[in-house]
């Protein structure tokens, strides 16, 4: 089941969600320019890596790691997947929160998404990238605030027959959920020396995006959440 767009309609330019979508996109470029050893070390070097993190919390160098951690993908396929999730979701939220609100609702679900993640895998020595959990938050809001806008889907049958559908978000959203829950608990235990899905970090970024935007919407009129068909 892949998404291809909303059919909510948005009423005015998402610059934030550009601008994320480019910083990401030419962060990747630079990495593009390193050899694979020069690779590891920027990982290691700029991104959060939770055995680490966990011994030296509360510093400076943590929140820096923390931060750039969210613009720093392993590959293509890494980068192409979180861009088209934070398109899709992001400019829908974004028209509702406005830009500065909606930068502080990605950062804070990023930040919220990697210190889940650090809780559950402390002793992992393995350096986190991508932007997933901050997406992961968008994801969450999108869910409260347009439950039943509906999302195209694509669905490949014997893998050459695509189908398209519109499924109300609260159904494709919820799905990708218990997806990231069952795998993050099925992977509890598991060997993640050789590095892995940060399925934490998009559990905990996703019940970041819901409870920050439950909060929003208790002192704040609603969207318009007339549901658009084709």
């Amino acid at each position: 089941m892949i998404p291809i767009k909303t059919l909510q309609p948005v009423r005015s330019k998402a610059y934030v969600t550009y601008g994320l979508i480019a910083v990401n996109s030419l962060v990747f470029l630079w990495l593009l320019t390193q050899s694979q050893q020069q690779l590891g070390q920027t990982f290691y070097a700029l991104s959060a890596v939770p055995c680490e993190i966990s011994r030296n919390f509360f510093s400076v160098e943590t929140l820096l790691d923390m931060f750039r951690s969210m613009f720093l993908h392993g590959s293509w396929m890494h980068l192409v997947g979180n861009m088209t999730y934070l398109w899709i979701f992001g400019r829908n939220a974004e028209d509702y929160f406005g830009h500065r609100r909606f930068l502080a609702l990605y950062i804070g679900a990023g930040f919220l998404a990697t210190l889940t993640e650090i809780m559950v895998n402390a002793g992992l020595c393995v350096p986190m990238v991508g932007a997933s959990g901050a997406i992961a938050g968008v994801l969450g809001s999108y869910l409260l605030l347009y439950p039943g806008s509906r999302v195209r889907i694509m669905i490949i049958f014997f893998r050459f027959f695509p189908r398209f559908y519109n499924i109300p978000a609260l159904v494709v959203l919820g799905f990708w959920f218990i997806i990231q829950l069952f795998n993050g608990i099925t992977s509890l235990g598991a060997s993640t020396l050789g590095g892995g899905v940060a399925f934490f970090a998009h559990i905990g970024g996703f019940v970041a995006g819901l409870v920050i935007t439950f909060i929003y919407l208790m002192f704040n009129p609603p969207p318009d959440r007339t549901v658009y068909v084709d």
